[in-house]
């Protein structure tokens, strides 16, 4: 599966709403715990390809630019994002994409403990 389309599942899954049903909630856990080792894998990757992607040609091309009509740092880092931008772009979207997956887990387990304590009140009768 191409790291795109495996965004594109992680990104569906945690676009949809979880029940109030305690099983779903753990179930729910469980995958988005996996989804949020995985997208770090896959940031810290995204993040690997953008490093090769700003030191490779691109570099050689924008020391030759600057040679040529002395570009500040500034100009010359601007060119090298514009340069790499899918590969900058892969790599907000994968640490959005965890951050939501701990943002998610949060939630639920505070949603989980809820249920518990709404049950554990129904049984004593408070």
């Amino acid at each position: 599966m191409t790291m795109e389309k495996e965004i594109k599942e992680i990104s569906d899954y945690l676009n949809t709403t979880c029940s109030n049903n305690p099983a779903e909630i753990q179930e729910r856990i469980s995958v988005i715990m996996v989804y949020m080792m995985r997208t770090g894998e896959m940031l810290a990757e995204a993040k690997k390809i953008l490093r090769k992607k700003k030191s490779d040609e691109i570099q050689n091309m924008i020391i030759r630019i600057a040679k040529e009509n002395c570009l500040s740092a500034k100009v010359q880092n601007a060119l090298l994002d514009s340069i790499a931008e899918d590969e900058c772009y892969l790599v907000d979207r994968l640490d959005r994409l965890n951050a939501s997956c701990t943002h998610q887990l949060d939630s639920l387990r505070s949603l989980l403990s809820y249920e518990k304590e709404s049950l554990r009140l129904n049984k004593t009768g408070y």
